[in-house]
């Protein structure tokens, strides 16, 4: 082929008079004839493979922006999920808590009421064992004077 477009070149160059802005003679269509075979090759050989590339790219990006979109709302739907099981949790720790203060105010006042009654009980056998005592100190004593009462009244009476 490419010796034949040698010869239309070689042959209208030599024909054709020069001169003029342009020179129609058989160039012309060799340049268009050229001009397409060219377009077609680079298209066959270039454009397509690159094209499908381009769009293979494009498929993929669009395959991975779907996905991602997805994956995205999974994970507020998780993030959701997972707020409300937090605000579960939290809920449950505070009625644990409100459960424990009232166990350990039960048992402040159990140990409280307790300790009084210990502590009344306590009293009242000092106060008894007090009383015990005084009453034996108030006998013992009694019976000191009415001894020395009548000591004196022994001596007085031998006296006189």
């Amino acid at each position: 082929m490419t010796s034949w477009l040698l010869l239309a070149t070689a042959g209208a160059a030599t024909s054709a008079p020069e001169g003029g802005l342009f020179d129609l003679d058989a160039t012309l269509p060799l340049m268009a004839v050229q001009v397409v075979v060219l377009t077609f090759l680079l298209n066959a050989l270039f454009f397509r493979p690159v094209g499908r590339v381009v769009e293979d790219r494009e498929g993929f990006i669009n395959l991975s922006r779907t996905e991602s979109k997805q994956k995205l709302a999974q994970v507020q739907r998780l993030e959701a999920d997972l707020a409300e099981q937090l605000k579960g949790a939290r809920q449950e720790a505070q009625q644990l808590i409100v459960e424990a203060e009232q166990e350990v105010d039960k048992l402040y006042r159990e140990a409280l009421a307790l300790a009084q009654a210990d502590a009344n009980a306590s009293r009242d056998h000092a106060r008894r064992e007090i009383e015990s005592q005084r009453e034996q100190a108030l006998a013992a004593l009694s019976k000191e004077s009415d001894r020395l009462g009548d000591l004196i009244v022994n001596r007085l009476l031998a006296a006189q």
